[in-house]
């Protein structure tokens, strides 16, 4: 597919995008599918016969499993081949990010593994830290892990108080303090571990198993993906060689925050294949268990169930797969502008940063209400430990911590998105100049397009006008103060993440009519339903921000606009979900 790039990170608020500049998943290519046919192989045979060991953490089942996924090249596909890796494209890398997301606490274990694991040290190690590190990393001999978190610094990674001092003669880091949180803590062989040298420059450094003064707790006793191993980890005059530091003295932060970016998109790939599993998993037990005479997939409220999970799911695959792209694109153009293959790719992660955020906490949210309406339609059995309805709940509510919370990527959407705008990277002022005007004017409702999607392309504009008007409005009226304001920021957060999703989920839809594969009237029909849905949601959210800051006269035209921007065609949405569930369940799985 030829790389466009049309759209700077966050622009897709002011700019339309095209139908050319999205990748979906009709365009995987036949290598990407061979991969995904590969993953799901070896998740098959080898991971899902396993899962109840795995929960168990029974001893070498993760590390087996570990090594086997390393032997077909599952581990290393950001890896240069110059370290025994495969290295492949940001797309490849989400496919088995989605397929190892079916798999619940091994999902962690390796996402961990092949992201936070191993790319500080492909993208900051030295030459001779890759030669050392990446070819066991990518083979699955060494399992990785990733020390940030500390009792009293989550979200705050900065305020970590863990230390290194440098030895008497020059030889050796000395590291004190205390990790929590940490996944593969009980069997990894590598840690990458963030300090303050002397309590003032925050950076990373390797620490090996066995290490004397590195210690670890006992493993957590944790609500979900139970079969994950998650312990503190402790420092105690833990001495290291001074070549051990990782990045730039004082840099660590870099190291963090970039790493987060690409964890982030990553995540929503995770979550998705965790969501397809647990929507195959409710469409089959809705087709197989009968009450009153009838299969539960033939009565109303069921299929509004799984309708309303076909559509997200949908949804929720271009929005991350659109994401995944745009990096991609950035990193070869990056490429082809000089800078090496690391400083690419984290550049094109920076770059779509606001993107990352929104598909981390959309697919975490939708992960959660697919797996939760499974425990509902499994009725009795969905909360007993008999089926995996019971583990894919517990398992998917950890999704909407790491990586951040889901609160923290909802103001940071905002707050990147608003800090690019005064560097003058986006221009938010001139589209939101020309919604005041056309505030005071008389509305035109007439159209004359002749696209078979007219509405959908009316109403995506006056979305992004909704959210402007909103976002604009708060950031006026409230000046230096708006950082205080956090339920306004999350507002035009859950405003922003929909008009994203809104027109992925349009360009998608156009583009398989375009391609004339598969014009079904089901994928309209979740287009319809996912609009006239959306747009009350961005009304809502937008009433309530409005209502948190304007007044008077001035309220009362905002409202007006925002409700003129909110409009949208009659959708007899229980039919078209009717038509959904129909396609879904003839098909016994999700096959849209």
């Amino acid at each position: 597919m030829e790389k466009i790039l049309a759209l700077k990170g966050g622009e897709f608020i002011i700019k339309d995008s095209t139908t050319e500049m999205v990748f979906t998943p009709e365009d995987y290519t036949e290598e990407q599918l061979m991969v995904r046919a590969m993953a799901s192989d070896f998740i098959e045979k080898e991971v899902m016969p396993r899962w109840k060991e795995i929960e168990k953490q029974e001893p070498n089942v993760t590390t087996d499993l570990l090594r086997k996924a390393g032997e077909l090249g599952l581990l290393s596909t950001p890896i240069p081949e110059e370290y025994g890796g495969m290295q492949q494209d940001v797309i490849t890398g989400c496919i088995l990010a989605e397929e190892y997301g079916r798999t619940g606490s091994f999902a962690t274990t390796v996402i961990c593994h092949i992201g936070i694991g191993t790319l500080p040290t492909l993208y900051f190690g030295t030459e001779e830290q890759k030669q050392k590190y990446l070819p066991k990393l990518g083979s699955g001999e060494w399992p990785a892990s990733y020390c940030l978190t500390e009792p009293s610094s989550g979200s705050d990674a900065l305020g970590a108080k863990t230390t290194a001092t440098l030895s008497e003669d020059g030889k050796s880091w000395i590291l004190n303090g205390q990790k929590m949180w940490i996944t593969n803590a009980g069997f990894a062989e590598l840690f990458t571990v963030f300090a303050k040298i002397d309590g003032k420059e925050f950076t990373a450094f390797y620490v090996e198993k066995g290490t004397p003064g590195l210690t670890l707790g006992a493993e957590e006793d944790k609500m979900g993906i139970k079969g994950s191993s998650t312990r503190q980890v402790f420092f105690e005059n833990c001495k290291i060689p001074v070549e051990n530091m990782l990045g730039e003295r004082g840099k660590g932060h870099l190291i963090a925050f970039n790493i987060l970016n690409i964890g982030r998109y990553k995540l929503a790939a995770t979550a998705l294949g965790g969501a397809r599993e647990a929507f195959n998993m409710a469409v089959k037990y809705a087709n197989e268990r009968t009450q009153f005479g009838k299969s539960l997939d033939t009565f109303g409220a069921i299929q509004f169930k799984i309708a309303e999970m076909a559509i997200k799911l949908f949804a929720l695959e271009v929005a991350t797969y659109r994401c995944a792209e745009d990096i991609e694109n950035t990193e070869h153009i990056l490429k082809e502008q000089g800078l090496d293959f690391a400083k690419s790719l984290l550049g094109g992660a920076e770059e779509f940063a606001i993107e990352c955020s929104i598909v981390k906490v959309y697919g975490s949210e939708v992960l959660d209400y697919i797996v939760d309406e499974n425990v509902q339609i499994h009725g009795g059995m969905g909360y007993s430990e008999e089926t995996s309805a019971a583990r894919a709940y517990r398992d998917s509510r950890i999704a909407r911590i790491y990586e951040g919370t889901s609160e923290i990527n909802r103001l940071l959407s905002i707050d990147m998105l608003l800090k690019r705008a005064m560097s003058g990277k986006i221009d938010l002022m001139t589209p939101g100049m020309a919604i005041q005007k056309e505030l005071m004017s008389v509305p035109d409702f007439s159209d004359d397009s002749d696209s078979q999607f007219a509405a959908e392309e009316r109403a995506m504009k006056n979305a992004k006008k909704a959210f402007l008007l909103v976002a604009g409005g708060a950031v006026q009226k409230l000046m230096a103060k708006m950082k205080d304001e956090q339920e306004i920021i999350m507002n035009a957060s859950d405003m922003l993440i929909d008009v994203y999703v809104m027109e992925s989920l349009l360009l998608r839809v156009k583009k398989i009519y375009e391609k004339g594969e598969k014009n079904d009237q089901v994928y309209i029909d979740i287009l319809k339903v996912f609009f006239n849905d959306a747009l009350n949601r961005i009304n809502t959210k937008g009433k309530d921000a409005l209502q948190s800051f304007a007044e008077g006269d001035e309220l009362r035209i905002m409202l007006m606009g925002l409700k003129r921007f909110t409009k949208y065609e009659p959708v007899n949405v229980k039919e078209a979900r009717r038509r959904i569930a129909a396609k879904v369940i003839e098909g016994g799985k999700y096959n849209l």
